[in-house]
């Protein structure tokens, strides 16, 4: 079925074609993947299937056409999402950082290198932070509580 994915695509009904461009999507990360934990340059990475598989839900989360790609506006949503939204400037540099300029969009194999490199990308470092901040202890919600004069500095 997903060999001829282009030629019946456009005849599905909406939900099953956005289905199937997803499934699509998941079977291309798998392969890289798969190329990743085979690469001896990576055997000795710890956790790099847990890795690879965190690597990959993010990834597709931010591919919003679907297509492989993390574009400008995919970036600009992770950013936002990620609180720290960018100019268009400066995630133009971010692209630009990643894909060593050769491409406008980010595919996931570029990710993922940069993800496992040692450069230290900015986009690298937003999405390590984010991962840190979702393990931090939440702060409580609501208003702080009382104090009375006596307990103020």
């Amino acid at each position: 079925v997903i060999e001829n994915k282009n030629l019946f695509l456009a005849d599905l009904p909406r939900g099953k074609a956005f289905g199937l461009l997803k499934a699509q999507q998941r079977e291309r990360c798998e392969e890289i993947n798969k190329e990743y934990m085979e690469d001896q340059k990576y055997r000795d990475e710890e956790d790099l299937l847990e890795k690879l598989d965190s690597f990959k839900n993010k990834y597709a989360e931010f591919d919003l056409n679907d297509q492989g790609e993390i574009d400008m506006m995919g970036l600009k949503r992770m950013m936002e999402k990620l609180g720290v939204p960018k100019t268009h400037l400066e995630m133009k540099k971010m692209i630009s950082e990643v894909t060593e300029g050769i491409s406008d969009s980010i595919n996931y194999r570029d990710f993922v290198k940069m993800m496992l490199g040692k450069r230290s990308a900015v986009l690298k470092l937003v999405m390590i932070f984010e991962d840190k901040a979702n393990g931090a202890i939440c702060k409580p919600d609501g208003p702080p509580p009382k104090r009375d004069i006596a307990s103020l500095p």
